[in-house]
């Protein structure tokens, strides 16, 4: 009788110890990817805060241009909106239509040569391009969050106690519209 009991009460401790062990691996990839999308939404702000002064800069030189002018400034808005950053696959329909409507403004810009001498222009598309690259990697840095958390909430046997624990799969920073970015926006000079 002993020895059941010993046996009972070491089945217990292994899967409490599982149990604990399972829920803080959690815990820290639930994190994780929490801080990897706050990064997401910091530079999504950051980059929005350098379009107005973009967009001024080439109104100086294609005041009547407004209509590129008016997209931009609704696609910059609806990349930073708290609805959006709230789920990554609206805010990943929401930077494809920001690439569009940079496209645009850029391929104003290329028609007016002495905007892309000013060197106001240069710096904020400078400061523009270095934004860019560090959302890519934040958005890398967030996905491979992502994978890891439902890697390890969907295999056996964690994926009988994490949704009881109260953990669910993430959503992907994925762009809809992937060919809408596989180039960054081109300028001649």
């Amino acid at each position: 009788m002993d020895i059941a009991l010993w046996i009972v009460l070491g089945l217990v401790v292994v899967i409490g110890i599982y149990l604990w062990s399972t829920y803080n691996g959690l815990v820290t990839l639930n994190v994780r990817v929490d801080e990897a999308w706050s990064d997401i939404t910091v530079q999504l702000k950051r980059r929005a805060d350098l379009i107005p002064n973009l967009i001024e800069t080439v109104k100086g030189y294609a005041a009547h241009e407004s209509g590129v002018f008016d997209n931009v400034t609704r696609a910059r808005a609806a990349t930073i909106s708290p609805e959006v950053l709230a789920h990554p696959a609206k805010a990943a329909k929401a930077e494809g239509e920001f690439a569009g409507a940079m496209k645009s403004l850029f391929a104003v810009a290329e028609a007016y040569p002495q905007l892309q001498a000013n060197q106001n222009f240069l710096a904020l598309q400078s400061e523009l391009t270095d934004t860019e690259d560090k959302i890519m990697a934040a958005r890398r840095f967030y996905n491979g969050g992502v994978r890891e958390l439902n890697t390890k909430i969907k295999t056996f046997p964690n994926n009988v106690f994490a949704t009881r624990l109260g953990f669910a799969a993430r959503e992907f920073f994925e762009v809809a519209d992937s060919a809408a970015i596989q180039e960054p926006p081109q300028v001649k000079f």
